[in-house]
């Protein structure tokens, strides 16, 4: 990790918690998850995940923290992880894969969620269920949010690896 690094993955949770506060009065509705998954494609996993605990816990100081932060940071981060294994695949048209991805992750975040509250509330599937359509929300919100920002981000990862010594085969 050098400064260079450190100064794009802060930028880059600011603003995902500006966005999280932003799309707020739309439940599940938020850049968080895109930025992470093209995040964690571009520049590896652990950069995702830094921008996972980062955002989250910043976003929670402000929307309400809880012991469902701690379930938040474990489902971003898992999220990150894959899309970084995502990235050491050459894919073509890395955009399509990547909004199917995001789409299933939605889904994916949905159901650690709900491992999580189940660790502590004691019952998995009601909450699930109940929790379905704001896992919708959160895929729809992934696909249109990645497809949004995935030329944006990569214009600014290619500036950010050209002036950098570190090379990344999927831009």
């Amino acid at each position: 990790m050098n400064v260079h690094r450190i100064s794009l993955i802060a930028v880059l949770a600011a603003l995902a918690v500006v966005g999280r506060f932003a799309f707020q009065f739309i439940p599940n509705f938020q850049p968080v998850s895109a930025i992470i998954i093209i995040t964690g494609f571009m520049l590896g996993p652990v950069s995702a995940i830094f921008i996972a605990i980062v955002s989250t816990y910043l976003s929670n100081l402000i929307l309400g923290m809880g012991l469902w932060t701690i379930w938040q940071i474990i489902a971003w981060s898992i999220i990150g992880l894959i899309s970084g294994l995502l990235g050491k695949v050459s894919l073509p048209k890395p955009i399509i894969w990547l909004t199917i991805y995001s789409v299933f992750a939605g889904y994916l975040y949905g159901f650690l969620i709900s491992v999580g509250t189940f660790s502590y509330a004691g019952e998995f599937l009601p909450y699930y269920l109940a929790g379905l359509i704001f896992d919708t929300n959160h895929a729809v919100g992934n696909g249109i949010f990645t497809v949004l920002l995935f030329p944006i981000l990569q214009r600014l990862f290619k500036q950010y690896l050209s002036n950098s010594s570190i090379k990344h085969t999927n831009i």
